[in-house]
């Protein structure tokens, strides 16, 4: 079982991921600003699954890891920490940003398909879920794959409120 300042540690990290603007928050404030709360709650529902789709590939993908190659999840650790300090300092370093830009309106099923597109294809939760995710689970202390997922369970039911505030304050602009 994990211990409970490390679920502490994990849930702030969430926050922090959470809080940062990116390009989920992008797609669901857009959305909703342009077609109203419903299509934002719609497009939340597509990036959320997109987040399901990011836990369960790296609660799996590292438990088969530690499986063959017990050494390699030391490896993966150390190479996702490393990974993350390069792309904080790529980011400082390059200034990062972006360009916006005005979205159709569209259907709930067409809502859904594009936000789940962008929850998966979504570079800061891919990084959280192969680079920091790793570093809060012991093999030590049992399943792999449980650790994983109760992490990963955390890190949505953290995702879920702030990003559906977002909506909620973006609907009420819109």
């Amino acid at each position: 079982m994990i211990p409970f300042d490390t679920l502490l540690i994990f849930a702030a990290a969430s926050v922090l991921l959470a809080l940062t603007p990116g390009p989920n928050w992008l797609y669901l404030l857009s959305r909703t600003m342009c077609q109203g709360t419903r299509a934002g709650f719609v497009s939340l529902a597509g990036t959320m699954s997109g987040l399901v789709v990011h836990m369960l590939a790296a609660a799996f993908g590292l438990s088969v890891v530690l499986l063959a190659v017990p050494f390699a999840f030391d490896a993966i650790k150390l190479a996702g920490a490393g990974y993350l300090l390069w792309m904080a300092w790529s980011t400082l370093r390059d200034g990062g940003g972006f360009e916006p830009k005005p979205m159709e309106p569209a259907p709930d099923a067409t809502l859904f398909r594009q936000a789940l597109a962008t929850g998966i294809l979504n570079p800061k939760v891919a990084i959280f879920y192969l680079s920091l995710l790793p570093q809060f689970i012991d093999p030590a202390r049992g399943s792999v794959l449980s650790q994983s997922l109760m992490l990963g369970t955390i890190q949505l039911l953290i995702a879920l409120p702030i990003d559906g505030t977002w909506v909620l304050l973006a609907g009420g602009i819109s």
